[in-house]
């Protein structure tokens, strides 16, 4: 009889998902933890990742919590040894630290529209520039060399980033983001070809645009009525509509599980709602 290929089962499997107090790490970490692992939420803000992982033990699964700064390899180290102790040795490690600074984003979408007193792309401060790049980028590659050690040695493991639609057409105005994205997609491929030989696959999700407390304010005004640039995004995706976090689990489900995706290494999958297909017209 043939076996099915997917599998959400996850039991005995010890799962680190960095990033896991922001919205879509958080809708992950549950979901690990409803489907048998034993999941280790890691955060910067402390209080996020301990609700998380309550919420979690409420319900019977199995979920601790850990403060850690991604950019620091003493704070990882320390979180590395702690879940060694907990749970073990990792089996899936899911990068989601990330994201956006105003600092790093102009006002104006196109310099000749530039209105006086907007920020432009002459004012980015290279300090925000640096920040979003290295959260993004180097939030990635830290995480992977602490916990893919456990991998390599026993010739088995996954890696997820989570990569951005920015990263394969750069939105305006989110300069920064969009090339650490890019370069994500980049890592993600190098990462692949460089384990291909211990057992470890890597991929990336790309998610289309999901209403997060990072861009909410990009997205709607005060009064909650789309932005003008909300209305653009819109318009520009055939489903019309914004993409849900819990519609990211399939697929990360699906890229995480060793039996579907067994041949499944430096992919890059959009979920996008249709967002890079539409040509406009």
């Amino acid at each position: 009889m043939i076996e099915l290929p997917l599998n959400i089962d996850f039991s005995g499997k010890v799962v680190v998902v960095t990033g896991a107090g922001g919205v879509l790490c958080q809708a992950m970490v549950k979901a690990f933890a409803k489907a048998g692992a034993k999941v280790a939420a890691l955060d910067l803000n402390e209080e996020a990742v301990k609700t998380v992982a309550e919420e979690c033990k409420a319900q019977g699964y199995i979920c601790e919590g850990y403060k850690v700064n991604v950019l620091e390899m003493e704070s990882l180290e320390a979180a590395h040894a702690q879940i060694l102790k907990d749970f073990g040795p990792c089996d899936i490690l899911v990068n989601g630290a990330g994201g956006n600074h105003p600092s790093a984003t102009t006002d104006n979408e196109y310099h000749h529209e530039a209105k006086e007193g907007q920020k432009t792309f002459f004012d980015l401060d290279m300090d925000g520039v640096d920040f979003v790049f290295k959260l993004n980028f180097q939030g990635t590659l830290l995480p992977v060399q602490v916990f893919a050690k456990d991998m390599a040695e026993r010739k088995k493991g996954s890696i997820l980033n989570i990569s951005s639609m920015n990263a394969y057409i750069p939105l305006t105005k989110i300069l920064a983001y969009s090339g650490a994205k890019a370069a994500i997609s980049n890592l993600t491929q190098w990462l692949a070809t460089h384990f291909a030989g211990t057992g470890i696959r890597c991929n990336a999700i790309a998610p289309g645009f999901l209403v997060s407390n990072q861009n909410r304010t990009l997205l709607f005004q005060e009064d909650g009525t789309p932005t003008a640039r909300s209305n653009k995004i819109l318009n520009s995706t055939p489903m019309r509509r914004f993409v849900e976090s819990e519609e990211l689990l399939g697929s990360v489900f699906f890229l995480c599980d060793d039996k579907a995706a067994s041949a499944v290494t430096g992919v890059i999958l959009p979920i996008d709602a249709g967002f890079a297909a539409y040509s406009g017209v």
